[in-house]
């Protein structure tokens, strides 16, 4: 794995070769090993390890970046010339602001997301564990498919300005899909600790969803009561997050232009950006070198605060949304510059309910509705009242006097992120989550009422 002091030496090379006012070096990379297996038969094993540097140069508020992945000094040199001839062909930014130096540095840390016992894993061991899935699918009869991944990564920066900061993680994560004739069930965790990972008992999970939702019926589409399992809040809410960006404000594009200090969601939904959850993953420096902080986005389903990249903060304090858009100040949100997206909150965390519920919880006290594995194909109908429409997937039940009944054919749905999070009845433990259509976060199961379903599919 590289390290810092190696990263040290290769930056201390790259100033050496630029005649730029401001230089900033990313260092990203790592060892990735991955086993992927469907037809209850491993069909794919790869591994790899690369490092890469991208490299920006600012000369008087004109500023580019280039990258490599060769360390060598003649590879190094043609780096730094790619990214200075094209830094000073550029207009002039009178936004940008000169880099940050090493007093970002003062914030504490999140703990250690580095652990051994995930970076040890070996393709053997992978290869175990997914024989003992694809043992469970053959006891039930089942097909199955799926990915054992794990990795070990690191992300670091260093600027002229003295800045330097450096972050090592690893991460495992399994994906599995049991198929029967015509049903199937899903079930997917990710964690930087692989003892947080239970193959098993997803595989477990998964096959009592396929054998249960078996012969699915049909139920009319229209407004039910739905029990979403943390995958589906994670994949619905994901689509909101990268409008709490301050730039997205200044550039008119968030359904949160004029909304901001406003009752939006229900008083049960509280929402964080908190890098340092003990759930939560990522380096905790942005794409400038800044350290993240936490930043409570709702409170009580009151919209109350934005991420801001440093240049995003300075833009807004000198715009007419400055007293619209409450406390303004760099949060340490920003993206690598030079980009057009400028933030966005990416280490999500919903607060626990006053009384969480359990699935099974939620299931007793529903006189009729909808059980919810997992959503996909999500897109976006209607930015500004966050419409989104997709379908269910791999395990949708039919829930009758607060008993599962039974399978019943997949709905699409047209809904609103705002109308959803306004109905939220009930919620359970928030969890790690993964789905596949936004990032981790950490999400509880919901149960909303009035959630529209539109048609039903042929499956």
């Amino acid at each position: 794995m590289l390290t810092k002091d190696q990263a040290g030496e290769i930056f201390d090379r790259i100033r050496k070769h630029s005649t730029a006012e401001e230089v900033e070096v990313l260092f990203y990379g790592g060892k990735s090993a991955l086993t992927r297996f469907a037809n209850n038969t491993i069909h794919q094993n790869v591994a790899e390890e690369n490092y890469g540097v991208s490299v920006r140069t600012a000369f008087g508020g004109r500023t580019a970046r280039a990258t490599t992945n060769k360390f060598d000094n003649e590879s190094l040199k043609r780096v730094v010339q790619a990214t200075e001839a094209l830094a000073k062909v550029q207009q002039p930014d009178r936004d940008l602001l000169s880099m940050p130096d090493a007093g970002t540095l003062t914030m504490q840390g999140p703990p250690s997301r580095h652990f051994d016992q995930t970076a040890a894993i070996t393709a053997e061991q992978r290869a175990d564990s997914v024989s003992k899935i694809v043992g469970i699918a053959t006891k039930h009869k089942l097909t199955t498919a799926g990915i054992f991944s794990t990795s070990e990564s690191v992300e670091g920066i260093f600027n002229s300005r003295g800045l330097s900061d450096w972050h090592t993680q690893t991460s495992s994560e399994v994906s599995i899909t049991m198929l029967a004739g015509n049903s199937s069930g899903w079930q997917k965790a990710n964690s930087p600790d692989i003892r947080n990972l239970d193959p098993q008992a997803l595989a477990e999970i998964a096959a009592k969803k396929a054998i249960e939702s078996a012969n699915p019926k049909e139920i009319s589409p229209g407004k039910h009561t739905v029990i979403l399992e943390p995958a589906a809040v994670l994949d619905m809410a994901g689509f909101m997050f990268f409008d709490f960006g301050g730039l997205a404000i200044l550039d008119q594009r968030s359904f949160l232009n004029n909304r901001v200090g406003t009752k939006l969601f229900g008083e049960n939904i509280n929402i964080s950006d908190d890098v340092a959850h003990p759930l939560q993953s990522g380096a905790p420096f942005d794409g400038e070198g800044v350290r993240r902080r936490r930043v409570p986005l709702v409170e009580n389903g009151v919209v109350k605060r934005l991420v801001y990249a440093r240049a995003t903060a300075e833009k807004m304090k000198n715009s007419e949304y400055k007293d619209k858009v409450g406390i303004i100040e760099p949060t340490g949100h920003g993206f690598p510059i030079p980009n057009e997206m400028g933030e966005a909150p990416m280490n999500i965390v919903f607060a626990p309910p006053k009384e969480p519920k359990s699935i099974d919880q939620m299931i007793a006290s529903t006189e009729r509705g909808v059980l919810v594995t997992r959503l996909w194909y999500i897109r976006e109908v209607d930015p500004y009242e966050k419409i989104l429409t997709g379908m269910t997937r791999d395990g949708t039940f039919y829930v009758e006097d607060g008993k599962v009944r039974h399978g019943i054919r997949n709905f699409r749905f047209n809904e609103s992120l705002i109308h959803m999070l306004s109905h939220v009845e009930e919620m359970g433990t928030p969890v790690r989550a993964s789905g596949e259509e936004s990032f981790d976060m950490v999400v509880p199961a919901m149960k909303v009422r009035e959630f529209n379903f539109t048609e039903v599919t042929k499956f």
